[in-house]
């Protein structure tokens, strides 16, 4: 499984404005029923439910929120570089800049799994972050997402 699999370019934005994690989920959600076709109250509340059980900021100023929507055709993902870090209740206590959102299908099962370890292991790259970090525009932010994960090798 490739990024590109779950990541298109209209999926991406350069400079998300929220003043929270609240807001960003609420951003996120927003723009996630756009491209997926699903209602955004509905994902934001999967959202909301997924944070409960335990942060998605999985520190070094990341975040990966995600959740299982029944109904939804396929795996969906988006990917967000904020204007300015918020905070996220990471586990490193560290504020969050970058914002990976993935949606599966209710019966996903390990797919779901394969796609958040894929998006993670590219997020735990120091070199990576750094791309995606000085990266200022949409196109630009996708050609580092398609470069750096491209490859699945252990996915």
């Amino acid at each position: 499984m490739e990024v590109t699999d779950l990541i298109t370019p209209e999926g991406v934005i350069a400079s998300l404005r929220v003043s929270g994690k609240k807001q960003a989920l609420q951003e996120l959600a927003k723009r996630a029923a756009e491209i997926s076709g699903e209602d955004k109250r509905a994902i934001l509340q999967i959202l909301i439910e997924r944070e409960k059980l335990g942060t998605t900021g999985i520190g070094q100023g990341i975040a990966i929120p995600h959740g299982k929507i029944p109904g939804l055709d396929r795996l969906h993902g988006l990917f967000a570089r904020l204007d300015r870090p918020v905070e996220f209740d990471s586990i490193d206590g560290q504020p969050v800049d970058l914002i990976c959102l993935l949606l599966a299908p209710d019966d996903s099962g390990a797919e779901h799994l394969k796609a958040l370890a894929r998006v993670s292991r590219l997020l735990r790259n120091p070199e990576t972050c750094k791309k995606l970090r000085g990266s200022e525009t949409e196109d630009g932010l996708y050609a580092v997402l398609a470069t750096e994960g491209g490859t699945s090798e252990a996915a």
